[in-house]
Formats: structure tokens, sequence, C-alpha cells
């Protein structure tokens, strides 16, 4: 029997794709309140994807039917750097709030959360802080990692943060590693008490115990260099939901191909002095710069400078052709379609996530299948 899942903050349903494509899960309901992404999210999963329960602000938890697994992207725009960086002051960073209220209600064996790595060094980890505060109290045990995208089949440099939570103490330190990322031993960069000490955000972050309480109870702050000196990069930037906004103003959004022997990824085409992470144009066959909501990406082949199309967004995020046309075929404007690319989770990620899931819950029987 399928493990039953619900979507929160579903977009257009990576986590959906992502869960279900691994053959163990099904969905009982999901919440979008954005009506273009639940257009899509309807024409792409149909009766699928269950009842919208829409705004997470007014869903009554014992109304909502029996899943085991939670997953949420809420939104990320309150931590992201593209954004204004308000966290809780804005009122999309409070809805981390509501899925809690849901979690201490429902009492899901599994939760996963997916956020922008904003979120490990926002307020000086404090919010991070407040998050994980938050879970293990209901009993949650958590363990978390910065995954990229480009190591799970899909050419685009997309770090993200990865949150699992469970109830099982016998589930401890056996998420994370997942095979084919990068992973490696967690490297401290500044010492001091524990849950004051700071680490690097590439390494496999030590499993968060329920009740261990306090900052005691809590691993440390993770670094991340927002200025840092920009760098050549293997892989398509970051989509995010600006993807078609034009020319920006924010370094390193967007991101096009530049093709000559062969094709080669560009940065907003039409800005010469825009560079992310140092680069403007990739070398032939390497991946897509990171795709963003609000980035530019384009093409470069034989002296000429084509923006990425919204297929080639949606793929680039490992959702298939067939899905990608069940949206276009809503009318939905290609602005529409490329912000929903960029505010999706990857797919594939989620899919290696939901397998290790599985694997882990037919070892201990926590969920009977």
């Amino acid at each position: 029997m399928a493990i039953p899942f619900i979507d929160l903050c579903s977009g257009i349903g990576g986590f959906h794709s992502g869960l279900v494509n691994t053959g163990h899960y099904r969905c009982v309901g999901h919440a979008e309140i954005d009506k273009n992404a639940e257009k899509a999210y309807n024409a792409i999963y149909g009766e699928e994807g269950g009842l919208n329960y829409g705004d997470l602000r007014t869903i009554n938890p014992r109304e909502l039917p029996h899943f085991d697994l939670l997953c949420g992207g809420f939104p990320c725009q309150s931590f992201s750097v593209a954004g204004r960086r308000l966290g809780f002051r804005d009122t999309r960073g409070t809805v981390f709030f509501e899925i809690a209220r849901i979690l201490a209600e429902k009492r899901p064996p599994f939760l996963l959360l997916e956020n922008v790595l904003g979120l490990l060094s926002h307020d000086s980890g404090r919010t991070l802080n407040t998050i994980f505060s938050a879970l293990v109290e209901m009993g949650y045990n958590l363990e978390w990692m910065v995954l990229n995208s480009k190591y799970f089949g899909v050419p685009q440099q997309r770090r993200r943060l990865y949150i699992v939570g469970y109830l099982d103490p016998r589930c401890a330190g056996k998420v994370f590693p997942l095979s084919g990322c990068n992973a490696k031993n967690l490297k401290q960069l500044i010492p001091g008490p524990q849950g004051q000490r700071v680490y690097e955000t590439d390494g496999i972050a030590c499993t968060q115990c329920a009740g261990s309480g306090g900052w005691g109870g809590k691993t440390g702050l993770y670094f991340i260099d927002m200025n840092a000196d920009p760098v050549i990069t293997d892989v398509a930037r970051c989509i995010t939901a600006r993807q078609d906004s034009g020319v920006s103003n924010h370094r390193g959004e967007h991101s096009a191909v530049l093709i000559e022997d062969a094709p080669r990824a560009i940065l907003t085409p039409d800005r010469e002095t825009v560079r992310q992470q140092g680069r403007r144009m990739k070398e032939p066959n390497e991946a897509m710069f990171t795709i963003t909501a609000q980035d530019k990406h384009g093409i470069y082949h034989k002296g000429r400078i084509r923006k990425l199309m919204p297929i080639e967004c949606w793929r680039l995020q490992g959702f298939t052709d067939e899905q990608f046309y069940k949206a276009q075929a809503t009318d939905l404007k290609d602005g529409h379609l490329y912000k929903m690319a960029g505010n999706a989770v990857s797919v594939p990620v989620i899919s290696a996530i939901g397998q290790r899931l599985y694997e882990i819950n037919h070892e201990f029987g926590i969920v009977k299948e």
C-alpha cells in the first residue's frame, strides 16, 4: 500500500511528482492559494492531486484526511537573498507556523520541508533555530542537508536546504547522505559551545534529536557567504520565480545559454556586466545557471543568443514535457510558466529523499504498507 502524503504550498507539484515517481506514495490532498499554480496542478495531476485545501491559515487540521508524510516548500521570498529577507516580519515567512499547527494536530510520522539557503543564515541563524525548536518540541527528530540538483540528474546549479523530520528515533542518521550527492564530512568553521558552533553548508548536518531543547540541542549555525567573489560554475543557475521579469539588478540572477561549436549557457543576455558567481557564459556542455523566478537565461549558438523557453526551465526542474504541455494548455502565459518553474522544488531530489524515507519505513515498519 502506498504511503499517503499531503502537499502543502504545492505550487506545480514538485513534491507530488517526486514522491509518486518512486511508486511508493499517493497524494491525499494539497494546499495552494496561487490561482495559476492551482490551474497547472489540476491540469497535471487531476483527481490524483486530491482536494485543494487552500489557504493554510484557514485550514482546520481535523478536517484533513489521514497522511503519514507532510511535505511543504513554504514561501522562500522572506529568506532568499533575491528578496528583502524580512523573515518572520513578512507574512509569507509566517506560513511555517501554520504548517507547525497542522503537524501538532495530525502528528504524521514523517515530514519533509524545503527552502532556500538564506534560511540558514537569516537573522544570524535565529530564524532556523525558531523553526527547529518548534519541531523538536513536538517530538520530531530532525536531519537536514544542503543538496544540489545538479547531482540528481538535472543540469542546474540549485542548492537548497532540505529538512526531514521523524517521530521514531530509530530513523536517526539514516536519511542523509543520499547517493549521488556531494556528501562530505561536516566541517566546523568556528568552534564554541554546542549550538553556537558555525559550520560550512556542504557537509551532512548532525541529527537533531527531539527533546534536546535549547541552544544545546542545536547543532549550530551554518555559514553562507552571500558576498563571496564570484567563481566559475559548471551547471545552470537556479531558476527563480522572476525568470521572465527582464533585466535584474540582483547579481547572479538571470541565466542564459551560449552556443558556438556547441550551445553555451549565458546569463542575462542583454547585459554584459551581470554575472552569477563571476561568470556570464558557460563552456559547451556545461550545465545551466540556476533557474530563478526572476532571472533571464539564454543560449548562445553560432553568434546568436536566445532566452530559455519555459519548457526548458520546467525540464531543468525535472518535470516532463507532458506535464508542461498539460499546464500550458490551460492558457497560462509564459510569464506564469517561468515563475512556476522558478518557485518549484526539483523533482529528482524529492524522489531521492522519498525513496530513502520509504526504505527506512520498510526497515522499521513505522507505516503499514
